[in-house]
């Protein structure tokens, strides 16, 4: 069931993309915005009810839900697996964003690709040139790739067999509070526990991660990087999806962008080429790879399961 339910919410995601800005994860993020109100008295204690206030539930519905379900029919609970993961991995929430950049770069229309960017990530892009567009959406992607989908997925795998959809659900729910409470200065205690909390579910995802862009693409660069320049980033674990990635891929990620009105310095990543437009495609394709990867190897899994 775990494959088939991987399978088919990939494909209903591509053929009807949900928006990040969906009904259930704006009602969501409104909910964690009135918990940090109400509970943000400047104590951790109070990040932790916040975070368990908001989680627990979810968690539970997503349990309960998956066990009444499959006992009832096992066609019933693979429906409730899919849609869960239909909405927790939004695989074509930054895809999208992605091939419309590459499209407006390839046809010489760098306004039209610093708009798309500067709407994804939220960034001031107007002064970027081509090849700094290029390299931004390449490190967006890399991250966004690993936020909703193999994080997502790798949580969704491990708790599968006895939670149903629950890791997905604990994942992308830790994801959106760690981005709402843990990302300004001012919540920096409050926030602690929903940092703390998405680290450590992030330890293992992100080195598998890796391994999988270093299986798919360069092998040597991409660990070499990995190991030698993920920690010059200031957070890590971004730094070993970057690194990795841009070993594998046999480029330049980091270094100097114009953004926010100014230069922001930052270490070089990877090795090879400097990026420029044409990069883009190889990005994705190491993506894809990925994804057929961890998909073969949750066959592999299954198979073995039902063999034994």
């Amino acid at each position: 069931m775990t494959i088939l339910s991987l399978i088919l919410a990939l494909l209903l995601e591509q053929l009807r993309p949900i928006s990040s800005r969906n009904p259930i994860y704006l009602s969501f993020t409104r909910m964690a915005n009135r918990l940090e109100r109400a509970l943000n008295a400047g104590e951790y204690r109070n990040g932790v009810y916040g975070w368990l206030i908001a989680t627990v539930p979810l968690l539970a519905i997503s349990v309960a839900g998956y066990w009444l379900l499959v006992n009832i029919n096992w066609m019933l609970g693979l429906a409730w697996n899919v849609v869960i993961l239909y909405l927790t991995m939004g695989f074509r929430q930054f895809s999208h964003s992605f091939s419309g950049i590459s499209k407006a770069l390839q046809a010489g229309d760098l306004d039209t690709a610093r708009a798309l960017l500067a709407d994804w990530t939220g960034q001031h892009t107007s002064q970027m040139n081509d090849d700094e567009v290029a390299r931004f959406a390449i490190e967006q992607g890399l991250l966004d790739s690993y936020r909703y989908v193999f994080a997502t997925v790798f949580w969704f795998v491990l708790l599968s067999w006895v939670a149903g959809p629950t890791g997905a659900v604990l994942y992308r729910a830790a994801s959106l509070l760690a981005q709402k409470w843990a990302s300004h200065e001012e919540n920096t205690v409050f926030g602690r526990c929903a940092a703390g909390i998405l680290e450590w579910l992030d330890y293992l995802p992100v080195r598998f991660t890796a391994a999988g862009f270093a299986v798919m693409g360069d092998f040597q660069d991409a660990v070499d990087c990995w190991r030698s320049q993920a920690q010059e980033w200031g957070n890590y674990a971004q730094g070993i999806i970057l690194a990795a990635g841009a070993g594998a891929i046999g480029i330049r990620l980091g270094q100097a962008l114009h953004m926010d009105h100014t230069v922001k310095f930052r270490p070089e990543l990877g090795l090879g080429d400097l990026v420029t437009p044409s990069h883009l495609a190889n990005a994705v394709g190491l993506i894809w790879r990925s994804i057929l990867l961890w998909l073969a190897v949750v066959l592999v899994f299954t198979l073995g399961q039902w063999l034994s």
